[in-house]
């Protein structure tokens, strides 16, 4: 193992990163009402718990799986536009416990965080398995904020607003695709920039 300096803080940041996490959701599993919002936090815990061993295995040498699969998350049946849409709590100044719209509120914000630090790590690496890495923590990141924006989603916590469709045939129609004559000409143009 030889590390460059800046990977090796780069993976103790996101180790240090996945630690709190792990704390937090376990934090957010304890205070959560919804079954369903505690489910999904249990299992997003378990998987940074995963990713977190799977960074100690590689920085002591011991190998790691790196390679990346898909989760089964639950992101079907989801809706846009603001038809029902809840009213946002009132923000709480007690200590007594978090909504689960504040739970749910601040776990997607951690994943959407964590996605792009883990690519911002994962461009600072050389070694490939650490870049890989961190590749993987970003996309485990983003799947995860999409399960959680889900639940959001059917619980009416987070509709997405959405435009006319005029509005969206006149933004779709903004771009042309490419005719032949300007691929022939760009591919003319990478050939003679290789050589």
């Amino acid at each position: 193992m030889n590390y460059a300096a800046h990977e090796l803080l780069e993976t103790q940041e996101a180790l240090r990163t996945k630690s709190a996490e792990i704390e937090q959701h376990g934090a957010f599993v304890s205070q959560c009402r919804d079954q369903q919002l505690k489910s999904i936090l249990k299992k997003h815990q378990q998987l940074m718990m995963n990713g977190y061993q799977q960074g100690i295995n590689l920085l002591n040498g011991r190998g790691a799986q790196v390679t990346h699969r898909a989760p089964a998350f639950n992101g079907q049946n989801t809706s846009t536009g603001m038809q029902e849409q809840m009213t946002m709590s009132v923000p709480s100044m007690s200590t007594q416990g978090l909504s689960d719209q504040t739970i749910a509120t601040l776990a997607l914000n951690t994943h959407k965080t964590g996605s792009m630090m883990g690519m911002q790590w994962a461009n600072e690496c050389v070694d490939p398995q650490i870049r890989m890495y961190h590749v993987n923590g970003a996309n485990m990141c983003q799947e995860m904020a999409y399960e959680i924006w889900s639940w959001m989603n059917q619980n009416g916590y987070y509709q997405p607003a959405t435009f006319g469709s005029q509005q969206i045939t006149q933004m779709t129609g903004m771009f042309q695709p490419m005719t032949n004559q300007n691929t022939q000409m760009t591919s003319q143009m990478n050939t003679n920039h290789m050589q």
